[in-house]
């Protein structure tokens, strides 16, 4: 069968914006509390911001690359950028609405407001203006554009307004045009102060403030409309590694720029004339098709700091207290690791057993090195802490820090400085790969002998994210695990060969075949009678031949449930070629984020954890991990909450149609199950 028919696979950048719908009905579900329904909405705008600076970025830069090639849909760059246009223009219409008819009016009843210029009473404005006056003015530098104030360099995602005047000023000059730049020092978010407000929390945009009392940057013209914007920039940074000397050096001049790049989108509010718009459009060197107009404040994301300065736990989830592991007869967790493998699943299982083991190892005068990766790690981390604590505790401490880890890179450049200062050897992964792997291996003399400690995960070795993302860690001590990730460490901090491994399946070497091989064998166990079965929790599947691997195995008759939480191009149900396939994609409280890669393999189960989604990056092009859970206990463990409890979800679980769309499971008459939610209940209590 040709495997390369289009019809049999979904585009990807489609399948992202479907992903942001999932995303925005959780800001329209009743069931969600109210100020988390808001987060949801702004984190559907923030989501969209980042596909348009690298997604839309990256399909305009195919735009002049000579043969490139269609989607595995057949769509080319051009009509891939027509189906992503009227995609998001139905999107962007939804989260307006969501915003304008639910949300704002749902929040105001709940005694949380966010007053628009037609809302404010006599001394609110009074307020407001004295605001503008006394916090805004004195750092506002207006603009008029003329042959000696050309139009200024407007940062990305930055909330300007366009002001249009008449009259003459100072020097005798026709006024005609003038942008205001809202600084970024600004909060976007004002709250009213109890003596002028009528509820505890009365908001006010800046937005609409600078729109209500532009004015008065402009004394003695007459201000004849006002009309704010926001710019989209292409956010990827194109360095070719292998002509660098220093990575550090270029990605920290490669920076300066990333927010005045190419122009990718320009929001303007929709009673914005024709003429501005043009305006705008031309010196952007933007299309139309560019510009979207929306029905409320062009900066909508920013509404999120509600969320933190509203303390309403009654429209907010339920606070938990995530579970510490811990042993009765341990008294410290190298004991406890000895004992038996340590499974952590989070944010249900505190991430403080992780700070805790790299605490104990920074302390221990038996611990003679450490050695780590960090991904995405956040500017203020106890990790980093403790691995400083150690080397100047005299241990050999070791890191690979990834410096391309997008939106991170001079987080993580700083993070790379404060290292070094303090003795740690630090590696800037691989050149041409990114190291996406999470790896912690730290080497105790015990007994005489030296002893492997390892900590292996799914998600990043970041405090912040573990109580929003769910993920898989495992501690362990096994020899043969041990082993593989010294060598792992030696490859990247080193030149060598690639290293045959014991027990880990490692990108970009073996983990693409050896995922082919396992699909491959469900096939033949399949065709023999002994049935077949896959179980695959992901972020994303794109990857061409995983796909066709999966086509065949479903053709021979393997059951196949996938759950992939964002973009998925595999096309589950064509009849002869995927109606064994089931997708389905959970979007809940927490972000999805576990990779756990299940084979029945004839009875024998292997059940493995990972770094890396099925996607050509991930299996190629990236340093990536995927670990084994020996221990049967730990694997049925994994199993029974990644796997079979996401089977059983029927309240925030989507599936994927043949078409490309998703449909909500509907609950019907049985009992409502959330995973999620489950999971909280039996591990938090």
């Amino acid at each position: 069968m040709n495997f390369s028919d289009p019809k049999l696979y979904l585009n990807r950048e489609l399948s992202t914006v479907e992903f942001n719908r999932r995303v925005l009905a959780q800001a329209q579900d009743p069931r969600v509390p109210l100020l988390e329904r808001l987060r949801f909405l702004c984190i559907s705008c923030s989501n969209l911001d980042e596909f348009f600076e690298v997604r839309v970025a990256t399909i305009r830069h195919q735009l002049n690359v000579p043969g490139a090639q269609p989607w595995p849909d057949g769509r080319s760059p051009n009509e891939v950028l027509g189906a992503i246009r009227d995609n998001v223009l139905t999107l962007v219409r939804e989260q307006y609405q969501t915003w304008n008819t639910d949300l704002k009016p749902a929040l105001a009843g709940a005694g949380v407001r966010f007053l628009g210029r037609d809302e404010w009473n006599a001394r609110q404005r009074r307020w407001l203006h004295q605001y503008f006056h006394d916090e805004l003015m004195p750092v506002l530098s207006p603009l008029g554009l003329d042959p000696a104030h050309p139009f200024p360099r407007i940062l990305n995602k930055s909330l300007n307004v366009a002001v249009v005047l008449k009259g003459k000023d100072a020097f005798g000059r026709e006024a005609d045009m003038a942008l205001v730049r809202a600084p970024r020092s600004l909060p976007r978010l004002v709250r009213l102060p109890k003596d002028v407000a009528q509820t505890e929390n009365d908001f006010v945009l800046l937005s609409a403030i600078l729109h209500d009392f532009v004015d008065d940057l402009f004394p003695g013209l007459k201000v004849k409309g006002v009309y704010p914007f926001r710019v989209t920039r292409n956010s990827e940074l194109w360095l070719d590694e292998l002509e660098v000397e220093n990575l550090a050096h270029a990605l920290r001049n490669e920076l300066l720029d990333r927010g005045f790049a190419r122009a990718i989108r320009l929001e303007i509010t929709d009673s914005c004339p024709k003429a501005i718009a043009h305006f705008l459009l031309g010196h952007f060197e933007l299309t139309e098709d560019d510009m979207y107009r929306v029905n409320g404040p062009v900066n909508l994301n920013r509404v999120m700091a509600a969320y933190d300065l509203v303390d309403r736990p009654d429209l907010k989830y339920r606070s938990f207290t995530p579970r510490v592991q811990a042993s009765k007869s341990a008294s410290n967790v190298f004991e406890m690791v000895s004992e038996r493998d340590v499974l952590l699943h989070h944010p249900f299982d505190s991430f403080a057993t992780v700070v805790d083991l790299l605490k104990h190892a920074a302390a221990d005068p038996d611990v003679l090195a450490i050695k780590q990766t960090l991904y995405r790690t956040g500017r203020r981390s106890a990790l980093v802490d403790e691995l400083i604590a150690a080397a100047r505790a005299g241990k050999d401490v070791t890191v690979v820090v990834e410096l391309r880890a997008r939106f991170d890179e001079e987080a993580n450049i700083d993070l790379a400085d404060r290292l070094q200062e303090a003795g740690v050897q630090v590696v800037y992964g691989v050149v041409g790969y990114k190291a996406h792997a999470k790896m912690l291996l730290i080497v105790r003399r015990e007994g005489g002998k030296l002893k492997r400690y390892v900590h292996l995960g799914t998600g990043n070795y970041h405090q912040g994210t573990s109580m929003v993302y769910t993920d898989i860690g495992l501690i362990t001590c096994d020899r043969d695990i041990g082993e593989d990730v010294h060598k792992l460490f030696q490859q990247m901090s080193g030149l060598s060969q690639a290293m045959k491994l014991k027990r880990l399946l490692h990108s970009p070497f073996t983990l693409h075949s050896e995922m082919l091989a396992k699909i491959k064998r469900e096939a033949k166990h399949a065709a023999a009678g002994r049935g077949g079965k896959i179980l695959a929790k992901m972020n994303a599947l794109s990857e061409p031949r995983v796909i066709e691997a999966l086509y065949e195995a479903s053709q021979a008759g393997v059951e196949i449930q996938l759950f992939v939480r964002g973009l998925c191009v595999l096309r589950p149900g064509v009849p002869g070629v995927s109606e064994n396939i089931r997708v389905t994609s959970v979007v809940g409280r927490f972000l999805e984020h576990s990779r756990v890669y299940y084979f029945r393999n004839g009875g024998d189960e292997e059940l493995y954890c990972s770094s890396a989604d099925w996607m050509e990056r991930n299996l190629l092009h990236r340093v990536e991990v995927c670990f084994p859970i020996l221990d049967s206990e730990l694997r049925q463990r994994v199993f029974n909450e990644t796997l079979e409890n996401y089977l059983a979800d029927n309240t925030q679980s989507w599936h994927l149609g043949q078409d490309g769309r998703y449909a909500q499971r509907p609950v019907g008459e049985e009992m409502p199950h959330s995973a999620q939610n489950a999971l909280l209940a039996r591990i938090c209590g």
